[in-house]
């Protein structure tokens, strides 16, 4: 029939990028997801009550000990302080009155024309003036101490966060308001949780941690940053950032919590890296790496977008020479630097597809082409 449609012509095999499955000594690591946090922060609050007059710092910027952060309307405690003074003046006043009058009495009693009542009566005046004096001399240090925290000062080097008050608001109505932190960030604290294998596996990180302080880290990252090993063979800890990327300075156990975890089988751990260019922040995230003394010998690796996961078992797509695919379910060991260890499930040579895996199902033609070099990457 002259009017009958011709079949469409097959589609061509789906264009697919493959690697071979490869036999290498693969270094091992141990990951783990870690916080950063300031070597020391500083809470900065209000301590007396008042409105915010003034803030002398720019938001985010580099502090040092002492620099004035902000300033608290202190007319009110100028006042209490002349005050305070004001009543010390007044007991001096009255002591000296009262020793007058005593040396006075004792010459009288002496000529028998005062009683020893009177006399006990002006001592007892001298004492309690005295005490007036001890008595207004404290309320003036206290008024000259609630005077001295209208003007707010950091109390270390460090960066200084957004100001979390403004000027004109009234601050320590309830209590010590918070107006911003100030943090050390030359060094940074790593905070993240070992297994409890892990840290038995990773010893020589935690040799005499109570000798470890900033002196001791300063010497240690310094070694390694030119590729060498800290005290007792310790290959430092290093950090992946959000990006991916890995940070240029090595950091070092500093401090372990004194018990593993029951409910999870962990411990904390806390190690300090260098951050003299501020790259990093208190708060980020990163993943802390530590790699093993050991290594994995000649183990068959793929690139871990090669896996195809489903339900919790792990595939690959396999390129037979008639460049059929065919998925292989294979077994998982230790994944590291974008490479995955196989333990089974494949062999050496197989070209298993890292690129255009949504476009394949087991026994499709496909079109496989060598991974470009910018993709492998």
């Amino acid at each position: 029939n002259a009017c009958a449609k011709k079949a469409p012509p097959p589609r061509p095999p789906a264009l697919v990028y493959v690697a071979p499955v490869a036999k290498r000594d693969v270094p091992l690591y141990t990951d783990s997801v870690a916080t950063l946090d300031g070597y020391d922060n500083a809470d900065i609050r209000a301590r007396v009550r008042g409105y915010l007059r003034t803030q002398r710092y720019k938001d985010g910027a580099r502090v040092k000990a002492g620099d004035l952060l902000f300033t608290i309307e202190a007319t009110e405690y100028a006042a209490a302080v002349s005050s305070a003074r004001a009543a010390v003046a007044r007991a001096k006043v009255l002591r000296d009155h009262n020793r007058v009058q005593l040396d006075r009495d004792q010459g009288l009693r002496k000529t028998g024309m005062l009683s020893q009542q009177d006399l006990d009566n002006a001592s007892s005046n001298l004492a309690d003036a005295q005490a007036q004096i001890t008595t207004a001399e404290a309320a003036l240090r206290t008024a000259e101490l609630s005077l001295s925290y209208t003007e707010i000062r950091s109390p270390l080097d460090g960066v200084a966060g957004l100001a979390l008050v403004r000027a004109g608001n009234l601050v320590g109505q309830d209590g010590p308001t918070l107006l911003t932190t100030v943090s050390q960030t030359d060094f940074l604290r790593v905070n993240f949780a070992l297994s409890e294998v892990d840290y038995v596996r990773h010893r020589e990180c935690f040799t005499n941690l109570d000798k470890r302080d900033l002196s001791w880290v300063k010497k240690q990252t310094a070694k390694l940053d030119t590729g060498g090993l800290g005290e007792g063979g310790d290959p430092g800890v290093q950090l992946i950032l959000a990006d991916g990327s890995v940070y240029k300075h090595l950091g070092v156990m500093v401090a372990a919590n004194r018990q593993i975890d029951a409910t999870t089988g962990t411990i904390t751990v806390q190690a300090l890296v260098a951050n003299p260019d501020g790259l990093l922040r208190p708060g980020q995230y990163a993943h802390a790496r530590i790699k093993r003394i050991e290594a994995a010998q000649k183990e068959l690796v793929v690139p871990e977008k090669a896996l195809i996961s489903v339900q919790g078992t792990y595939s690959v797509a396999v390129v037979g020479p008639n460049n059929k695919v065919q998925l292989h379910r294979v077994e998982l060991g230790p994944a590291t630097n974008g490479m995955q260890i196989i333990t089974s499930g494949v062999v050496e040579g197989d070209r298993v597809v890292v690129e255009g895996l949504q476009k394949v199902s087991d026994g499709a033609p496909v079109d496989p082409q060598p991974q470009p070099t910018e993709i492998a990457r």
